[in-house]
């Protein structure tokens, strides 16, 4: 492993590298050097790189010898720095940096300027008249808390979300898709995919035994999927993505894991997570199409879990929503398949995680199902204004003309393009290790990584289960 680590830095050069094992994950941190008047290190980039399956039976090995490999790192760090002129001068180790949970900005990303303007204003109106700001947030306050009840973000909104931010997303929606009309009626704003995607699983869930209701879930696929499905008596059937040709979805894997399920569950969701979490692939149009027919022939809905659409960072890649692919089939399909589709304000290049706020929308849901959702939703009151505010400011961000358009897109393109610098470095520097393959990052934070295990540590695995049988 410190040859690995070694040889990682002599790639980089001018950045430190980490493995943390965290929750049977590998976080892969890199440190590029800032050198600025106070010597001070910019965090650079951080990744994580889910462990495949036999690594995640090896976790509790690698975690055995964690000390060792840090040690060998930090003795790999001093060794970049031993010769620097300023190395006395440098932060010491900080040590592990949890990017599990892709916190963005608790890990050094600033927040957007304008977003916050306006939150602010909404949040405390006296603001409106302090010269710093500018008109156009201003202007876009005044419009928000005009549809908030009694003029003030601490009032409820409709479970459903504020009507002028609902249609805020609509019209993002619309542009989105090449002008496919939506129905600000059938979108919801709600308090963050996971919130979201645990009240869709809730309105199909039926009862116990060879009836209790299954989700088709993507694997690799985020935990959080592993864990909504289990709190709502819901069947996790697996199908798997098929690594070789770029993390693709094919039918033959589906219709197999559908029909072996039926033997003790009742099918009724497909859930295709485009672009990919953690595979950071992007789907192709035929792709989803092929996934499409596969739903209507069976009866399934479609959950479309979307929340990277604007996280798309390889150049030449384009993100197709569901929606859009479903329309362009024609009235056949467009007018009958049932689809939700999530977008949240965390995973987009804002990634404003401690928001809390997203939205889904419906097309073709049967009545009674989404009078359910609305039920669900009036229990929880409504999702926070702030959130929704956010998702506003990312749905309908200023417009060329305005006075914080140029502010906004160089906040915009310095992440996008960090990203994307960011994945390539990844992409490169791990398919340098020797037994570590990875395919090319299109979108989202993520690297996931092909590990192959020594021969020889395949084998003392297996002389270890023996013994412990034994």
């Amino acid at each position: 492993m410190s040859q690995c680590i070694m040889k990682t830095f002599q790639t980089v050069k001018s950045a430190s590298v980490k493995f943390c094992l965290y929750r049977n994950s590998i976080s892969l941190v890199l440190w590029k050097k800032h050198i600025c008047d106070s010597c001070e290190w910019d965090i650079k980039y951080v990744q994580t790189a889910k462990v495949s399956t036999v690594v995640q039976r090896s976790a509790a090995a690698y975690r055995k010898n964690a000390n060792n490999y840090w040690k060998s790192v930090k003795s790999a760090k001093r060794s970049l720095h031993g010769n620097h002129p300023l190395a006395s001068q440098l932060d010491p180790w900080p040590g592990p940096m949890d990017g599990y949970k892709e916190d963005a900005q608790a890990l050094g990303q600033h927040p957007f300027t304008f977003s916050r303007q306006v939150v602010a204003i909404c949040v405390y109106p006296e603001l409106i008249h302090h010269p710093a700001l500018p008109e156009d947030a201003k202007e876009r306050a005044r419009r928000i808390l005009q549809h908030c009840n009694g003029g003030s973000v601490g009032s409820y909104s409709d479970s459903k979300g504020n009507s002028y931010i609902r249609s805020s997303v609509a019209k993002y929606i619309e542009q989105r898709d090449g002008g496919i009309s939506s129905n600000p009626d059938k979108v919801y704003v709600m308090g963050g995919a996971t919130e979201i995607i645990s009240n869709v699983l809730k309105v199909f869930t039926s009862d116990r035994g060879t009836d209790q209701a299954g989700a088709l879930v993507p694997v690799p696929h985020y935990p959080m999927y592993s864990h909504v499905a289990a709190l709502n008596n819901m069947v996790r059937v697996d199908y798997y993505l098929h690594e070789d040709s770029r993390w693709s979805l094919q039918v033959e894997e589906l219709r197999t894991a559908l029909y072996k399920s039926r033997k003790y569950c009742k099918p009724k969701l497909l859930c295709i997570i485009n672009p990919g979490n953690p595979t950071g692939q992007i789907l192709s149009p035929q792709c989803i199409e092929d996934a499409i027919r596969f739903a209507e022939e069976e009866h399934l809905a479609i959950l479309a879990d979307e929340v990277f659409q604007s996280a798309v960072h390889k150049p030449n890649c384009e993100f197709y929503s569901v929606k859009k692919v479903l329309h362009g089939m024609g009235p056949k399909y467009y007018n009958n398949i049932e689809l939700i589709s999530v977008n949240s304000i965390s995973k987009s290049y804002m990634a404003e995680t401690g928001m809390r706020g997203g939205y889904m929308e419906l097309l073709n849901i049967d009545p009674n199902a989404e009078e359910c959702w609305y039920e669900m939703l009036s229990a929880h009151s409504c999702a926070t204004l702030a959130a929704q505010i956010t998702l506003d400011v990312i749905s309908d961000p200023p417009q060329p003309g305005d006075l914080s358009y140029d502010t906004f897109e160089q906040e915009k393109m310095t992440v996008l393009m960090a990203m994307s610098e960011n994945a390539k470095l990844t992409e490169e520097t791990l398919n340098t290790l020797t037994g570590i393959q990875c395919l090319p990052i299109e979108a989202t934070n993520y690297a996931y990584p092909r590990i192959e295990l020594p021969e020889k540590a395949v084998t003392c695995a297996k002389v270890v289960v023996c013994c412990l049988r034994v």
